[in-house]
């Protein structure tokens, strides 16, 4: 039994984040183009985006795909989200392999993740044509899985070498921007044109313990959430049609709801299975008092114990950070992602992870715990922990060292600063603002 324990372990060997070339980079001036080229845009739309990216904590080093370059965002092809996949592929999986010394051949699981772009052959397909991936690999092709899907691979190969000895995995996650640019005036699914940016990761996990040694992470516990049967939380984060059939992704108000409730029922299972007991004790003692005094106390009512956590848009970043009492050194390896990388979907953890790595913060036996959200409702989450002090080259090494800044500039500030003028009586357009 312990025997087979040892070997149901699954390890992270290494990671691989991708980053675009330097062609597919979004400055301050060409997101306002790209924005002012929709013509289904009115001046209340107009000035409801750019505020948007005004507030969103994204810098002007984040990445697009071509088709925007191209001016074709609102006529996509089908060739745009295949070639902007197999971009993304050819680098990061190639890198992986070359980093790791292991042979495409000896891959023994694929599991692929791309929410919201769906191939005949599937993309897991194109990536085992590609590589010459062997005939009997095992192959999960994952679509619709949303923010959240990277945890969900993981949990497939966990499964996997719970009852396989000596295999290694690779999962590649990503999101594929090109065929879902919104082109109508829906609020609710243009803001998702602002917030998404490209990118991905490609991850070989294995249970091979004469690997282990070579290993980053150790996966301790994984937890998922799903709250797909309530239908606020179902609806609150879904791709359909607006009023005149163009396809977008709705993001609902009752999303940050969703989100907490969804989170917090995630806490609770996960949480007996990663804190020590201190910790559990101190939470149970200060939840029990308050219920105790909130009887005798209106101030008290609202009492609520935090949960010592240390974890990883701008919003869910400032609302975790709040209620999981973390400090900014917490916070800064996800604000420092959101402003360089931008949302990346499900790859955005990995981006986080690699930051902290660059930063020399991972040691050996340290504990990281991993938390996203997606469209479903979801929460799912994971405990690693560090096999050996981290600090190699990766996406960050060439930036790493302008981070964090002294001070984080907005430049969408400096330039659409004015559209946070609420009064619709004073508000202005500057002289070099052509609305069309």
């Amino acid at each position: 039994m312990i025997d087979q324990k040892r070997h149901q372990t699954c390890y992270i060997l290494d990671y691989q984040c991708y980053k675009p070339t330097d062609d597919r980079m979004l400055s301050t001036r060409f997101c306002g183009e790209v924005i002012r080229r929709n013509k289904n845009l009115g001046l209340n739309e107009y000035k409801f985006l750019l505020k948007a990216i005004v507030s969103s904590g994204i810098g002007e080093q984040t990445y697009a795909p071509r088709m925007v370059f191209y001016g074709r965002e609102e006529c996509p092809t089908y060739n745009d989200g295949i070639s902007e996949m197999d971009e993304f592929f050819h680098d990061s999986i190639d890198k992986l392999f070359k980093k790791t010394k292991i042979p495409p051949s000896q891959i023994d699981v694929l599991v692929v993740n791309i929410s919201m772009l769906a191939t005949m052959p599937s993309l897991s397909s194109r990536i085992i044509n590609h590589y010459k991936l062997r005939e009997d690999i095992k192959v999960y092709n994952l679509t619709g899985m949303g923010c959240s899907a990277s945890a969900i691979s993981i949990n497939i190969v966990q499964n996997i070498f719970k009852i396989q000895k000596n295999k290694l995995a690779l999962i590649v996650t990503s999101e594929s921007l090109s065929p879902n640019w919104y082109s109508g005036n829906d609020r609710s699914m243009i803001l998702a044109n602002c917030l998404f940016r490209s990118g991905g990761c490609a991850i070989i996990l294995t249970n091979k313990l004469d690997l282990k040694n070579k290993a980053m992470f150790k996966l301790k516990c994984l937890v998922r959430t799903h709250h797909g049967a309530k239908n606020k939380s179902y609806n609150c984060c879904i791709q359909n049609e607006d009023g005149k059939g163009r396809v977008g992704f709705h993001l609902d108000k009752n999303l940050p709801k969703a989100a907490t409730r969804a989170f917090v029922d995630n806490l609770k299972e996960i949480a007996p299975k990663i804190l020590p007991i201190r910790e559990l004790v101190r939470f149970a003692i200060v939840s029990t008092a308050c219920r105790i005094l909130s009887h005798h106390s209106r101030k008290l009512r609202s009492c609520c114990p935090m949960i010592n956590f240390k974890t990883g848009g701008k919003a869910v970043i400032d609302g975790i950070g709040t209620n999981l009492n973390l400090s900014e050194y917490d916070l800064e390896p996800a604000r420092m992602t959101l402003h360089r990388f931008g949302n990346t979907s499900a790859s955005s953890l990995w981006y986080v992870l690699g930051y902290m790595e660059a930063k020399k913060r991972l040691k050996k036996g340290d504990k990281v715990f991993m938390i996203s959200f997606g469209a479903g409702f979801k929460c799912n989450s994971c405990l690693w922990e560090v096999v050996r002090d981290l600090g190699d080259g990766n996406v960050w090494e060439d930036c790493i060292h302008n981070y964090p800044p002294k001070t984080l500039e907005n430049p969408f500030l400096e330039k659409f600063g004015w559209l946070h003028n609420e009064d619709p009586s004073t508000f202005y357009v500057p002289d070099d603002y052509v609305i069309p």
